[in-house]
């Protein structure tokens, strides 16, 4: 994995629970980390759905080794919310890829 090639800045995020000045607990995103990343592969796919036309963003990360990450977590990228549906680990505790999907809201 060379240094050249990560650059893109991404931010991992994980769902958490804050309790606020009042003791009201609000569920939120929480940034686990800012990190560089390569972009293996960007995809668009467009399908018709019983509702209509739909589409899937589909992105291809390349980071280097962590042991915070997890499923659950999800990417931000320009300004996008990006679910983590798959991570691959690369070499010996080397890198890993996220492959992950636009959330749809």
């Amino acid at each position: 994995m060379r240094a050249g090639k990560m650059d893109r800045s991404i931010t991992i995020q994980h769902y958490t629970t804050v309790i606020d000045d009042y003791g009201v607990p609000t569920e939120t995103w929480a940034d686990v980390a800012t990190v560089r990343a390569q972009m293996i592969e960007s995809t668009v796919e467009e399908y018709q759905r019983a509702y209509g036309e739909g589409g899937n963003t589909a992105v291809i990360f390349r980071i280097r080794h962590r042991d915070d990450i997890a499923i659950d977590q999800r990417v931000l990228y320009e300004g996008k919310a990006l679910n983590i549906r798959d991570i691959k680990e690369l070499g010996r505790r080397k890198g890993h890829e996220l492959r992950c999907e636009e959330v749809r809201s």
